[in-house]
């Protein structure tokens, strides 16, 4: 079960159409559920997200934190995803981008919002970027 905060974005996300309100209000999120690594039971984690042509990208910021978030693990161990957009919900393969890709990706990122650079200057790791690319159907 995902902590309350989180709880409570997923409730008013999914009650809403994808929208939420207070420090989020107007922000591009997805719900992201991932299969445990070790249980294979399903999480589901709100994430800020970054179009990128056919793929949207997630940073596995942890706030900056010292390890990677959970979620993170679990993509590394089960890329099979779900994401959530409010308008749809579709099967996705989560990718961690590496080297110049990652890079470029997390500037622009960071470019958008400065709050992701504040994140990496928290913490030695380098912080992850994730594409999810939809599976099509057939």
């Amino acid at each position: 079960m995902p902590n309350p905060f989180n709880q409570q974005i997923i409730d008013e996300f999914r009650a809403n159409d994808g929208r939420v309100g207070g420090m989020f209000a107007g922000s591009d999120l997805i719900l992201l559920t991932t299969r445990g690594a070790r249980s294979g039971n399903p999480h589901t984690t709100p994430l800020g997200v970054l179009t990128d042509g056919d793929r949207i990208l997630v940073i596995a910021s942890a706030a900056g934190a010292p390890t990677n978030p959970d979620w993170f693990h679990n993509v590394r161990a089960h890329s099979q995803v779900t994401v959530e957009t409010g308008a749809e919900t579709y099967e996705a393969t989560a990718t961690p981008l590496t080297g110049a890709e990652r890079d470029e990706a997390f500037t622009r990122a960071a470019a958008d919002d400065p709050g992701w650079s504040d994140y990496q200057a928290k913490t030695t790791r380098t912080i992850p970027v994730i594409a999810l690319t939809r599976i099509t159907a057939g």
